[in-house]
């Protein structure tokens, strides 16, 4: 920078690299706009140069003019169309050269003395028909120290320059408003009536109070060419003062410091609010997987409710054909039907008859009753995860409209649409009849396994059927098996209880069998529901978690350095404040 400086400036100066060194690491981080990253750097970079004035308004407005007169010599073109297609960086050298430094951008040196103490850029004018002009002028407005806003005293203050200097002040630029050509006007009085309504429109659209020159650098020009009774009606010393005097080399140091400090609080507070509102959006999403969660949890305990309650029922088939083999019991082993306990297959065929019953049937429709149950719950389950995710998405969609296509949101809005169709497609193919053929084949399979027969071709019906009988055989042998032992009359009634006792037994263990073969494969079956929601879910809870842990983090580091940035330029602002 070539400037001397006292010690507590060039700490200052040290403290806001630091500062504007870790934004600019963030930005790099959360994958900031290049645009964005470039002015920042530019503007950093400016600390080492030489103060930077940039003049900036709408074409004809009388810019390079302005440059002339403010340089003493006509060193740049003038004209009534656009005469700057490009940012122009005006340097002292002693002899004039000019150079491109970058697309858009050309350095000029020119013999001029004032160019000694300061660089000056000229810009495209901001409303010329070739667009590119106003794009490159806005990418130079971040490197300026100061600008000078150019409007003309036939038409000032025009809308596209009240939009333009909005975006100045935006960047945080220090301000000061040339009315040029003044000229123009007939009387003192239209003068003054123009600097007070720019006054007036400055402060009420863009709540500033810049300074505020007319001039006609026309004039000006003239009069520094010999015609110098030109001056008075150029009123250019005033300018001139300002720029050269009350910008003495305290104040332009100032500025100079304040120029990267205003575009990284006006950087910090873009991102500051993009990353809220990414953090707000995946607030709402760890809300709706919280929801989804707790959902799923409902789902399990309303599942294993109604299962108990079905077990319940199947359990009572099973506690009814215990009743009747008391009854049947009561009824069967006494000394008059000596001749029948002694046909054992008779015992058998009448046990099934009056004791067994439909039970097997029974427990099978119980059982294919729950398959059902199960297929169709998991079918509302799938129901309840789109209808969920369809409703926030179209929430979000109507809230951030266009802010959906930056890359967070563009990957967010992704993941939620494929989601979406997991959820659609499950719905779209869902077979309910093959799942409950899934289901039976592997219940008949779990009760088979439990009970020690083999499974073969049968169905569970013929399985319950099976143990049934099993259990028939076995009560009614020792029923049998006892009374051809011995036809004592004390012996009677002990064969009924122990035949009573063995039957209790085998029910138990056959209630106990069917109870544990379908509870296992139940809870199978839910484990395997709620692990197909959540390998759904996966894509999509992977994304919130890592974004939300890294947004809260960008978001601290931010706000940090934003603090930091406002206590330096407040310093600055009270004039280097010492610590």
């Amino acid at each position: 920078m070539g400037w001397l400086m006292t010690e507590a400036q060039a700490e200052f100066l040290r403290q806001e690299r630091q500062a504007l060194a870790r934004l600019q690491a963030l930005l790099e981080r959360i994958k900031a706009a290049a645009d964005d990253r470039q002015a920042l750097a530019a503007s950093i970079e400016q600390l080492h140069d030489f103060f930077l004035l940039v003049v900036v308004g709408e074409f004809n407005a009388g810019k390079s003019a302005l440059i002339n007169a403010l340089l003493g010599q006509a060193l740049l073109p003038e004209g009534v169309t656009p005469t700057t297609a490009q940012v122009q960086v005006l340097r002292y050298a002693a002899a004039p050269a000019q150079r491109v430094l970058a697309p858009g951008l050309v350095e000029i040196t020119l013999p001029a003395e004032r160019l000694r103490e300061m660089s000056i850029v000229d810009t495209p004018g901001t409303n010329a028909i070739i667009r590119e002009h106003e794009l490159l002028t806005e990418r130079f407005i971040p490197r300026a120290d100061l600008v000078l806003f150019v409007t003309s005293a036939d038409r000032p203050f025009s809308e596209s320059e009240r939009a333009f200097m909005a975006r100045i002040r935006n960047w945080g630029k220090a301000l000061v408003l040339v009315i040029n050509k003044i000229d123009l006007l007939e009387t003192p009085a239209q003068v003054d009536e123009v600097v007070a309504f720019v006054r007036q429109q400055a402060q009420r659209h863009l709540g500033l109070e810049p300074p505020v020159f007319p001039v006609s650098a026309r004039l000006a020009l003239r009069a520094k060419q010999g015609e110098t009774a030109l001056a008075p009606a150029a009123r250019f010393q005033a300018l001139e003062d300002y720029i050269h005097r009350t910008l003495d080399q305290e104040e332009r140091l100032r500025l100079k410091f304040r120029n990267p400090l205003g575009v990284g609080l006006r950087l910090a507070e873009k991102y500051l609010t993009a990353l809220k509102a990414q953090h707000a959006a995946l607030e709402e999403d760890v809300a709706l997987l919280e929801r989804l969660d707790g959902l799923l949890a409902v789902y399990q305990d309303d599942m294993r409710r109604q299962f108990d309650l079905r077990m319940a029922e199947m359990e009572k088939i099973l506690l009814d054909m215990e009743a009747r083999a008391q009854q049947y019991f009561d009824e069967t082993i006494r000394i008059g039907r000596l001749p029948d306990l002694v046909r054992k297959k008779y015992l058998e065929q009448d046990f099934q008859n009056r004791v067994i019953q439909d039970m097997p049937q029974r427990l099978e429709q119980r059982v294919e009753s729950l398959i059902d149950w199960l297929v169709e719950a998991e079918l509302r389950q799938w129901e309840t995860l789109l209808e969920q995710v369809a409703q926030q998405q179209a929430r979000h969609r109507e809230r951030m409209g266009s802010s959906l296509q930056t890359p967070f949101f563009a990957r967010r809005e992704q993941l939620m649409t494929e989601l979406r169709e997991r959820a659609r497609k499950v719905l779209a193919t869902y077979d309910k009849e093959a799942e409950a053929r899934r289901l039976a084949e592997g219940t008949q399979t779990a009760v088979a396994a439990a009970a020690g027969i083999g499974v073969g071709a049968v169905g569970l019906g013929a399985l319950v059927v099976a143990l049934a009988s099993t259990v028939a055989m076995d009560v009614t042998g020792i029923v049998a098996a006892g009374v051809m032992f011995t036809l004592g009359l004390l012996i009677i009634p002990a064969r009924r209880r122990q035949a009573a006792a063995e039957m209790h037994r085998r029910v138990q263990n056959l209630r106990e069998t069917l109870s544990q073969a379908l509870r296992g494969q139940f809870e199978h079956e839910i484990q395997r529901s709620v692990e197909h929601f959540r390998q759904a879910l996966a894509p999509y809870t992977r994304f919130v978690r890592a974004e939300h842990a890294r947004l809260q983090q960008a978001l601290d580091e931010l706000n940090a350095v934003q603090q930091e940035l406002a206590t330096l330029r407040a310093r600055l602002d009270q004039g280097f404040g010492e610590g």
